[in-house]
């Protein structure tokens, strides 16, 4: 298992895993740098691979199921979600995703985008499993576009990425960007 202690992502995102051969629980790193695992992961500095998250465009849909093989209630999204049940979602779990149009997504167990991470791009996935997860808990999500959006385009403050979900606060990603 290969410990990292520091991460600088140069460009793009990156969707990275704690075990070899793209296994394991996920996390996605944006642009800017990462001094410590915690800001990446709250569990330990294991780092087992890597790639970049495809950016394809500025088209997102998604559709979520209830059931397993897009049975039971659906609900579709253009945008992000920091709380499923607040758009009329009466469960804590998704058990199928349809993945529209060229756009990737984030899903997170818990609700304002924390929680294990999951990578979604277009598809269809009849399962959780299918997207590498060891349950169907799903409470928010978010369209990976909206990483590299400058600050001044972001939601207000009080939804902003934080260290709280893994990424640089906006201030120190502006200072990097000045350099």
């Amino acid at each position: 298992m290969n410990r990292v202690t520091s991460v600088r992502v140069e460009s793009g995102a990156w969707v990275c895993f704690d075990h070899p051969d793209f296994r394991g629980q996920q996390f996605v790193l944006e642009h800017g740098d990462y001094p410590d695992f915690y800001r990446w992961s709250r569990h330990d500095d294991h780092m087992g691979s890597c790639r970049p998250v495809g950016m394809h465009g500025e088209h997102f849909r998604l559709e979520i199921f209830e059931g397993c093989n897009f049975t039971g209630q659906c609900l579709e999204f253009k945008d992000d979600c920091p709380f499923l049940q607040s758009q009329g979602w009466a469960k804590n779990w998704v058990n199928a995703i349809k993945v529209y149009g060229d756009g990737t997504w984030v899903l997170y167990e818990e609700p304002n985008y924390r929680g294990r991470m999951y990578l979604v791009e277009r598809g269809d996935f009849r399962s959780f499993s299918d997207w590498g997860a060891p349950s169907a808990r799903v409470q928010s999500l978010r369209r990976v576009a909206n990483f590299f959006q400058p600050p001044a385009r972001r939601c207000p403050a009080a939804t902003r990425s934080g260290p709280e979900r893994g990424t640089v606060p906006a201030a120190a990603r502006d200072s990097d960007r000045a350099k």
